[in-house]
């Protein structure tokens, strides 16, 4: 059996046609101590001194963040559009596709040294850093993730319209949005418009193909 891939939130969305389950479903993980559903969209104030990260580098493992999720099966693509009110280094919003505390990607917009990045983190058992440093502030961005087979493909937007691949990676199973705030004291963000949808299996297709009557 295929196992399940959490889909989430960790700031705010609003679920469009395609997702099976509704923001009131959902559950949290490091849930924050402030939070509201209000017009199908969940808004937060991220947690101080929170953040996923494993080992390398920096010679630490946290694990604190706060994510609203849900879970999946199967191929898919999720988008989010996501908007913080970003102040202090290393603050992030974005997208999450987590198995477990050894096996995780989360991208979307990171807050360092007073610049935006367009910000991925791939964990297995050890994390890596790709970064994509915009010229100038963004009001929002669009993060969008295909999983297909086993490997994820990452892009961004600024318009819904045109998606630029900034990241393929593999992940086994989860998917899902999060928010940190590592070096700070919080701050408030808003995922807009999340929409969850289903793809065909490419391998069952190939083997109807090849089966076919």
């Amino acid at each position: 059996m295929k196992k399940q891939l959490i889909l989430g939130l960790a700031l705010g969305a609003s679920l469009q046609a395609g997702m099976a389950q509704t923001l009131e479903k959902m559950q949290w993980f490091n849930e924050p101590e402030q939070w509201k559903i209000e017009n199908q969209a969940l808004t937060m104030f991220v947690t101080p001194q929170s953040d996923y990260w494993r080992i390398s580098h920096y010679g630490f493992t946290v694990d604190d963040a706060p994510f609203y999720y849900t879970t999946y099966g199967g191929e898919f693509e999720v988008k989010v559009k996501v908007t913080g009110d970003y102040k202090t280094r290393f603050d992030q919003a974005g997208l999450m596709l987590r198995i477990d505390h050894e096996n995780y990607i989360k991208t979307g917009i990171e807050f360092v040294d007073g610049k935006f990045n367009l910000s991925t983190v791939v964990t297995h058992k050890t994390s890596d850093w790709s970064v994509i440093t915009l010229d100038k502030p963004v009001p929002y961005i669009w993060i969008k993730a295909v999983r297909r087979l086993d490997a994820v493909e990452i892009f961004y937007s600024f318009d819904d319209k045109e998606y630029v691949m900034m990241r393929n990676a593999c992940v086994p199973v989860m998917v899902g949005l999060m928010a940190a705030s590592p070096d700070g004291n919080g701050f408030n963000a808003t995922f807009e418009n999340f929409k969850v949808k289903h793809l065909p299996d490419l391998r069952r297709q190939e083997w109807l193909k090849k089966n076919a009557e």
